[in-house]
């Protein structure tokens, strides 16, 4: 899931919480043990040694220009991630009216899925409240495919402070934090497709897409 916003907010925060040099973490890739396990919860989200988790974290997602990252993608089996949904993206995904999401680092997450009654497009499964949209994922480089998600979700954990953030997502929001949240699970997005013969990658979507385009302008 590309495009990384500015987190300004939490710029100021992270210089004050380094305890040594920043670093660029290497990302796990879908294969690695790592991405298979459920991850720990965190004890201590004050801790200096989550601090600087954090910070590196935060680095790693900008250099990779990322949406999301859980923990376990840079190797450490606890239930930490960040996100960010961008309003520009969010209008893009879900229509002028949605609103993006600032940049949030979550610990210790839980979500719980909601009823939807505005379920009323052709990707939509009526029944579960399910809606299908094309995911990517830096543990899976140059890849995408179509996933189920819950369409609205409640989502809750604590910051890097301990406080509690709770808030209801829908569309392209609820989809980016499911997709992190899965990680912590042991779930890359593969393991959620209905249908495999989706999976593809993302040079042949762009050459597909730029061919469309092509002939939509031809007179």
């Amino acid at each position: 899931m590309p495009i990384l916003g500015r987190f300004t907010r939490f710029t100021l925060w992270r210089r004050r919480a380094i305890v040594r040099a920043m670093a660029i973490l290497k990302i796990a890739r879908m294969g690695h043990p790592i991405l298979m396990r459920v991850a720990d919860p965190i004890a201590d989200p004050q801790a200096p040694a989550i601090g600087q988790l954090i910070a590196d974290m935060i680095d790693t997602l900008a250099d990779a220009s990322g949406a999301g990252l859980a923990a376990p993608q840079v190797h450490v089996p606890l239930r930490l991630v960040m996100f960010h949904v961008p309003a520009a993206r969010a209008s893009e995904e879900d229509g002028e009216a949605a609103e993006g999401c600032p940049f949030t680092v979550l610990i210790n997450p839980e979500i719980e899925a909601l009823s939807d009654d505005i379920a009323d497009d052709m990707a939509t499964d009526m029944a579960t409240n399910m809606a299908d949209g094309l995911e990517a994922c830096l543990s899976l480089p140059g890849l995408a495919g179509i996933v189920p998600r819950h369409r609205q979700i409640r989502y809750r954990g604590l910051t890097h402070i301990g406080e509690t953030i709770e808030r209801e997502a829908h569309g392209f929001h609820a989809r980016v934090v499911q997709h992190e949240c899965d990680h912590l699970d042991g779930f890359l997005y593969p393991m959620r497709m209905r249908d495999l013969s989706t999976l593809s990658f993302t040079s042949e979507l762009s050459r597909m897409e730029s061919e469309e385009e092509q002939e939509e302008s031809e007179p």
